[in-house]
């Protein structure tokens, strides 16, 4: 009996050290020490001894029984220590290695978002209200109401994109500048009115430094004494903040567009000295960046104000541009060709609000 017990130990001392997970150990515990184990159908034996066999087989038994349970312990502890181990070396970290930024610091914002927010911030501290309106537009509000007469080039298939003729036979357009925001705005808003208008416009134009979606801002001031004076210190001011330069020059030139008399194209200082490089406010050369104007009597009329009573200026600037120059991107086309390696580059940091005491692009 004594052999056999001696045998019983040494096989089961050799499974657990044998075991190399939990389970397999579990195995090696359930086989010795459960209900139907080795060692317990043994222990169930001992009543049905002598008390002589009982005084020799009882301790012998709990001994076995005792070793086995302490084994058991140290296999469970050593497995659990191996496990920790090896999760501790899986998921080992590499200090020596740079931090990897967090997604809120990866993302940028698009440049023409950037700009859009420059813009506004500017001419919100000036006392203008935001306005909008939809893109696709009637003939009425992109052509007739701004006094663009019959057979002007701007009507015609080459330049704007036209819709098939609904169920009254007339087209709708994309529209082809924000102008039509003006109009709208007018008819339902009784001066005194001062509006920037933010939007995306379409013409049938596309190159390095077109395209046929781009983006545009127009402003519009209207009271019963706006005038020239006004419109050429807001478009100063607003040059000097957006380009963020202490002063700049500008030379306004007679020009002409349909909703404006008299109408003017705004040159703005700058230094092209360097290859690639634009400086605003220094230098001698001049770059074309806007046009600008007193609203025509007719656009008045159109949008139910008396000429005779009320008067306004306006102005227009693509903000592609005036982006490409401030940003210096050389390529009107990679806006819209969605490479987060250009836009990494170009692009601006989230929550950085653009503001006038904190810096426009800081």
């Amino acid at each position: 009996m004594v052999s056999d017990l001696a045998a019983l130990e040494e096989r089961t001392l050799s499974n657990i050290g044998a075991a190399d997970s939990e389970a397999a150990l579990e195995e090696v515990r359930l086989a010795a020490l459960g209900k139907k184990g080795e060692i317990s159908e043994l222990l169930k034996g001992l009543g049905r001894m002598t008390p002589d066999e009982r005084r020799e087989f009882g301790p012998a038994l709990n001994g076995l029984r005792d070793r086995v349970q302490g084994a058991l312990t140290e296999r469970r502890e050593a497995l659990a220590d191996a496990a920790i181990n090896a999760r501790l070396a899986a998921e080992a970290v590499d200090v020596t290695l740079p931090v990897r930024p967090s997604t809120l610091a990866r993302g940028r914002i698009h440049p023409i978002s950037q700009v859009i927010d420059e813009v506004t911030a500017i001419f919100s501290d000036m006392g203008f209200a935001i306005a909008e309106g939809p893109d696709v537009e009637t003939d009425h509000y992109n052509f007739t109401a701004l006094n663009f007469p019959e057979g002007h080039p701007a009507r015609e298939m080459h330049d704007t994109f036209f819709f098939k003729p609904g169920a009254d036979g007339r087209r709708k357009v994309l529209r082809t500048h924000t102008s039509p925001v003006q109009v709208r705005t007018m008819e339902r808003q009784a001066p005194p009115i001062r509006i920037v208008i933010p939007g995306k416009t379409y013409r049938q134009d596309s190159d390095a430094t077109h395209s046929p979606m781009f983006h545009q801002l127009e402003g519009l001031v209207i009271d019963r004494s706006a005038n020239i004076a006004n419109m050429m210190w807001v478009l100063q001011e607003f040059c000097r903040a957006f380009f963020e330069v202490p002063q700049v020059q500008m030379r306004f030139r007679p020009s002409f567009f349909p909703f404006t008399e008299p109408s003017m194209e705004v040159d703005i200082q700058c230094d092209r000295s360097r290859p690639g490089e634009v400086r605003f406010g220094e230098g001698t050369d001049f770059m074309e960046i806007l046009g600008c104007g007193m609203v025509h009597p007719n656009v008045l009329c159109a949008s139910g104000l008396d000429p005779d009573v009320y008067q306004g200026f306006a102005w227009g600037m693509g903000i592609d541009r005036i982006a490409m120059l401030k940003y210096g991107m050389p390529d009107l086309r990679a806006f819209f060709d969605a490479d987060v390696r250009w836009l990494e580059h170009y692009g601006f940091r989230p929550l950085d609000i653009p503001t006038l005491f904190g810096g426009l692009s800081s």
